[in-house]
């Protein structure tokens, strides 16, 4: 096949009347197109040196310029890692990277290494300028093919897609955290895997269901109350299952380590609790304070073991809370829902809610939906629960943009949660981050996952927890070194030590009532 095979459906006459009709009114073409005109000056080098007649009558119909033709190849090439770059990303951490079709190669493209260092006007759609194609291929890999992947080109909406370009393409999709922001994420990554394994080695055998091998969604939580508090929210509505919800108790919400360990002494609980749930379907409430002084409003729904059936409770309480008390100011509140990668796409109850997302009867203004994507479903691998080729498939039903995100990456993925937060507060539509991790674990603490997964368990046992990975990051860059990184997860370990001990002298495990707040007052019905 000719390597040019993809101009085989040019058509001159069209590019032509691109041109004319550019150089009438640059604002009637496409923006991508307006870049690539007004860098390529295309009247002064070939087609005005042409002799005086139209370009059917002097040119042969299958004659395109060659520097039109490679100027064409690159702006293909971008478009071709804007669309399909997500599928190569280096987005997961324990798995080879699976095979696609149709890699974005430069000889695909009509392109070779011996253009590397040709100066293209089309990178002027990219933000560029006239620049080498070497810097071009640079920022597009950075950008759609590092530990971040999006799709996003099947929305309809040219400003959604004008936007989200903009916005990934030109940082490179790279966070530039200060050094106050980088400890901050470590204190926070700590606090996650150090609860953890406090747990694993305290209470042997007990259910869990731990979130570790998805630590970093704890950052990246912390991460979405603080900034959205600048960007006017209010409050926030969290609804997940059982996996990680502890660690998200804790070190999110604040309900204290006292009250969790009681819980796993086997302590009853007290007067004002509600007695016959376990531990990891619990809610909670509390307020927090950010950085700036402001407080920020945080629920977390209680959520029996069947996956993903509390969305709708979510969807209803943040509707009814945005009519009631926001006045219809859907910036001021904005729902959570915390998904595993199997329920995502196995539950029915996913897409009917989705279904309902910009409905006017119950739209919420835009649902920012995390995926905690472990790879595995209770003993199954994702190729055996699914037939798309991703678990956030669903989110095309809506013309949802999707970032997959590798959950060993801790700035990645704090910088994707606050770009969907973002989308969401200007746009009030739903966004997804697949947050691509592992279970470290069996489904719970005492399943052996070795009996059904033992290739994946030979690689999970041998990496490092993420924790592990994002200090070695910050001691190689010099923000940090090894000494203070111990001395941080030392003094946690000793401070959960000191909550233990205290959790032993309660008589009670102390379940906060739902009758308090706003709810001050009302009586509970009598047995």
């Amino acid at each position: 096949m000719s390597p040019l095979s993809y101009l085989n459906n040019a058509d001159i006459d069209a590019f032509e009347g691109l041109y004319q009709q550019f150089k009438q009114d640059p604002k009637s073409v496409d923006p991508e197109w307006r870049n690539f005109f007004e860098g390529f000056e295309f009247s002064k080098t070939d087609y005005t040196q042409a002799p005086t007649k139209t370009p059917t009558e002097s040119l042969p119909e299958d004659f395109v310029p060659e520097q039109f033709q490679k100027e064409l190849a690159v702006s293909n090439l971008i478009g071709a890692y804007r669309q399909r770059g997500h599928m190569f990303a280096k987005t997961n951490p324990v798995r080879p990277r699976r095979k696609h079709d149709g890699p974005i190669d430069f000889e695909n493209f009509g392109l070779s290494e011996a253009d590397m260092d040709t100066e293209f006007h089309v990178g002027s759609r990219i933000g560029l300028g006239t620049v080498t194609l070497r810097k071009i291929h640079q920022l597009l890999e950075q950008t759609y093919c590092g530990s971040i992947g999006v799709e996003y080109k099947f929305v309809r909406t040219l400003e959604i897609i004008d936007w989200l370009e903009k916005k990934m393409e030109s940082c490179r999709n790279t966070p530039n955290f200060t050094y106050e922001e980088k400890i901050e994420l470590l204190r926070k990554t700590n606090e996650a895997v150090a609860f953890e394994s406090f747990l694993h080695t305290k209470f042997v055998g007990q259910k869990r269901f731990s979130l570790e091998g998805g630590e970093s969604i704890i950052p990246a939580l912390n991460t979405v109350v603080e900034y959205g508090s600048e960007l006017g929210v209010e409050e926030f509505v969290i609804g997940m299952a059982h996996r990680g919800r502890l660690n998200v108790l804790a070190n999110v919400l604040g309900k204290t380590y006292n009250d969790i360990f009681a819980e796993f002494e086997g302590k009853v609980f007290g007067s004002d609790g509600f007695a016959g749930d376990v531990k990891y379907h619990m809610g909670y409430s509390s307020d927090k304070i950010v950085r700036s002084g402001k407080k920020v409003h945080l629920s977390l729904t209680p959520n029996p073991s069947h996956l993903e059936a509390v969305n709708p409770v979510v969807e209803g309480i943040s509707r009814a809370k945005i009519d009631q008390y926001h006045q219809g100011n859907v910036k001021k509140l904005v729902p959570i829902l915390i998904h595993g990668d199997h329920s995502m796409s196995g539950q029915g109850i996913v897409y009917e809610v989705l279904q309902m997302s910009q409905l006017q009867g119950y739209g919420t203004g835009g649902t920012i939906h995390l995926v905690i994507n472990n790879q595995v479903g209770f003993t199954a691998d994702y190729e055996e629960g699914r037939s798309s080729t991703y678990c956030t498939d669903v989110a095309k039903t809506t013309l949802s943009p999707v970032f997959h995100v590798n959950a060993d990456d801790i700035e990645a993925v704090v910088h994707v949660i606050k770009l969907a937060l973002e989308f969401r507060q200007k746009f009030h539509r739903d966004v997804f981050v697949d947050i691509l991790g592992y279970r470290r674990h069996g489904h719970n603490e005492s399943d052996e996952p070795r009996f059904t997964q033992p290739d994946l368990y030979r690689r999970i046992e041998r990496h490092p927890k993420v924790r592990e990975v994002y200090i070695k990051k910050l001691v190689e860059s010099g923000s940090l070194t090894e000494k203070e990184t111990i001395q941080m997860e030392d003094e946690f370990t000793l401070y959960l030590n000191n909550r233990l001990e205290e959790s032993k002298q309660q008589e009670t495990a102390s379940v906060t009532s739902f009758l308090e707040g706003v709810w001050a007052g009302v009586r509970r019905a009598e047995n």
